[in-house]
């Protein structure tokens, strides 16, 4: 088996991360606070340990089909992704403080999964919003009501 860039890329974060978890799991734990200082390093490298052997996992299956089947990809469709990507992300900043972080997190969710690849079938469609929907709804939970960080409130929404 063959790696690229990416499956090499994934096996040094993999490994980095899982040779630091140790030493965020040994962090002092602190009786007052229920969330003490070793809780956010270890949950940086345990999403950087799961999103690195993902990216293994992608690399390995994309070795695989390119070796079945030659692909062809053309620079011009890579500077149009980057170039949309930028502009919903840009949106994304300006329209924030304007409709607030849950709706605008909404829109760039969506708009962002439509410049990656457009839905074909209403099964898509509605997998869109929903994946839309939810990433904006668990943010909001987490962040806003469980660790009480403020988030950003629209001018024009108020919320």
């Amino acid at each position: 088996m063959r790696l690229g860039r990416d499956g090499i890329a994934g096996l040094i974060g993999l490994a980095v991360s899982l040779a630091l978890l140790p030493f965020a799991f040994g962090l002092p734990k602190l009786p007052i606070v229920p969330i003490g200082p070793g809780f956010y390093p270890t949950l940086v490298l345990v999403f950087l340990a799961a999103v690195c052997a993902m990216l293994v996992l992608q690399d390995v299956l994309a070795q695989r089909r390119a070796s079945s089947e030659q692909v062809e990809a053309t620079g011009e469709r890579a500077y149009g992704l980057v170039i949309a990507a930028f502009a919903v992300v840009g949106a994304y900043i300006i329209l924030l403080p304007e409709i607030g972080f849950r709706l605008a997190t909404v829109l760039f969710v969506a708009a962002f999964q439509l410049v990656l690849e457009r839905p074909r079938t209403a099964w898509q469609w509605l997998t869109l919003a929903i994946i839309a929907v939810a990433t904006s709804a668990v943010t909001y939970l987490v962040f806003d009501q469980y660790l009480s960080v403020l988030l950003p409130r629209g001018r024009w929404t108020g919320w």
